[in-house]
């Protein structure tokens, strides 16, 4: 049941306000996205996103829990009072006139919320997370495997070729010092969620996942389509990028893993935004680290090697995360230099050294920070 109290309504025992005129009240702007079902306020220094149905917000580049899930009820958005004063510390209360079960259900949600936070203080780990701490845990993730051989080339299939780098990466690593763990260093198949798991139970600190890109084209377009991409978790900004990411997610359609599937829908992708926030510009970083130890080696980039999609094995990985596509295995110069030994061998360098450029820059970057 819904109490309306002036621009205010109280539900689930929490005072909520409508989320446009509270935003013209203390003057920010507000973007409604109906196919999202999501929504922008914009203050002078404050920016939150919500969505309808999440009780959470991305508010200033961080995640922050909400007491109350925003709702959508005859045609107006709303938020808990609570939610959205402490957030824009300009705005007043809603209305004077809320009624005293109104008001005690406010007091009793910021009681629970600071008792939440004081608790989360105590219980938070003593550790930094990945991406604010010493880069030393890599996890090498060579695609496919097993009885999905991934994309085929005429001579080759994928899961054989990143199985070979990965090894040789892993190998180069550890003679710099780093404690590397490989998600298979044999012919298995793994599903894509168990990979990112086992990154997880690893602690590490940066995420890379090998695989080789192909097309379905006539011989010539095959020629001519060629060149190395980096990818990062993003929502995808070309319909290219898209289909990629549905070709590498099949895998666990075409195999009945568990909640599998090819796309994420935008309420999915507003979800990873606020919890990814904390890795997604490490992995940027380690992405322009990347761009830079490829520069000048055998196999170019292709458009400008960089990319984002919805990689099904990079969204449960909490750490820096990207997923390399070394080559087109359906292009034969790329597909015979991925297969030779001088063209692993060089490739897999060229990735250890973006990994030791970009340890140092994290290094760096705490220094700077006193840590």
């Amino acid at each position: 049941m819904l109490l309306v109290v002036g621009w205010a309504i109280s539900f689930a025992d929490v005072t909520a306000v409508d989320a446009e005129a509270f935003s013209k009240k203390i003057g920010a702007s507000f973007h409604w996205f109906p196919v999202q079902k999501s929504f922008i306020m914009v203050a002078d220094k404050d920016t939150a996103k919500f969505a309808i149905g999440l009780p959470f917000a991305y508010v200033n580049g961080e995640s922050l829990d909400l007491s109350a899930s925003p709702v959508l009820e005859d045609g107006h958005l709303w938020i808990a009072e609570y939610d959205a004063n402490r957030i824009f510390q300009k705005a007043k209360p809603a209305s004077s006139s809320s009624t005293a079960a109104s008001s005690s259900a406010v007091k009793n949600t910021t009681a629970q919320a600071a008792k939440s936070s004081a608790s989360n203080k105590t219980t938070a780990p003593k550790n930094e997370t990945a991406g604010t701490r010493e880069v030393k845990t890599i996890v090498i993730d060579p695609g496919h495997g097993g009885k999905d051989s991934g994309a085929l080339g005429k001579n080759s299939q994928e899961k054989d070729i990143v199985l070979s780098i990965g090894k040789l990466v892993k190998k180069a690593l550890e003679k710099e010092g780093f404690n590397v763990k490989m998600t298979r260093d044999k012919d298995v198949f793994i599903e894509l969620g168990q990979r990112a798991n086992l990154a997880n139970q690893w602690d590490g600190d940066l995420f890379i996942s090998l695989h080789c890109n192909a097309i379905d084209a006539t011989p010539e377009r095959k020629k001519q389509i060629r060149g190395y991409h980096v990818y990062v978790l993003r929502a995808p900004e070309s319909e290219e990028d898209k289909a990629i990411a549905r070709r590498e997610n099949k895998v666990a359609t075409l195999y009945g893993e568990k909640n599998a599937k090819e796309e994420l829908s935008p309420i999915e992708w507003f979800k990873l935004e606020a919890r990814l926030e904390k890795y997604k510009q490490n992995s940027y970083m380690f992405t322009e680290e990347m761009l830079k130890a490829l520069d000048g080696g055998k196999i170019k980039r292709q458009a400008g090697g960089v990319g984002g999609a919805g990689f099904m094995v990079l969204v449960g990985a909490l750490m820096p995360a990207v997923l390399f596509e070394i080559g087109f295995i359906s292009n034969l110069e790329d597909e015979a230099y991925m297969m030779s030994k001088d063209g692993q061998a060089d490739i897999a360098a060229r990735i250890a050294k973006a990994v030791s450029t970009y340890k140092e820059a994290v290094h760096s970057y705490r220094e700077t920070l006193g840590r």
